[in-house]
């Protein structure tokens, strides 16, 4: 007897700041834990995440006047680190190795990769690099589609 295929969910991520990264990794691992196959497609600034050595370096951006004054990213970002300890939320670092224990597939967009001049050796282990035309053929059988 056959089995049904595993329903899938795709997450796109195009920041690197903390308040665009948490959304595609957390709806990833809810997703493989609801028993889906789930990938996050990494583009533009997103692809930072999943470079080597940036993980460090994301930042909380204040929307609006906040964010245009110097040094408030850091400020911010110390302030939204404090209230995610609080409230037990692990850091981006931590977060990133439970979705990949959890099945997590992470996507790099050719496009971005080359435009960056990128290579499969500046990225952390057990990242993809996909055309978009390769993530759209794998998105468009997915029961979900986000743009986080």
């Amino acid at each position: 007897m056959a089995t049904a295929p595993r329903e899938s969910a795709a997450f796109i991520t195009s920041k690197d700041t903390l308040e665009g990264v948490y959304p595609g990794l957390i709806l990833g691992i809810n997703a493989c834990r609801l028993g889906m196959e789930a990938s996050v497609f990494y583009t533009f600034m997103g692809i930072n995440v999943i470079r080597k050595g940036w993980i460090d370096k994301i930042k909380f951006h204040p929307p609006g006047f906040m964010g245009a004054i110097p040094g408030m990213a850091s400020v911010a970002t110390w302030m939204m680190k404090q209230k995610m300890d609080a409230a037990n939320i692990p850091s981006v670092g931590d977060l990133q190795e439970m979705a990949q224990m959890e099945g997590v597939r992470f996507v790099a967009c050719r496009m971005t990769v080359d435009m960056m001049g990128l290579s499969e050796k500046d990225f952390i282990d057990g990242v993809t690099i996909m055309t978009a035309e390769e993530f759209l053929r794998y998105a468009k059988e997915c029961k979900i589609l986000l743009y986080t």
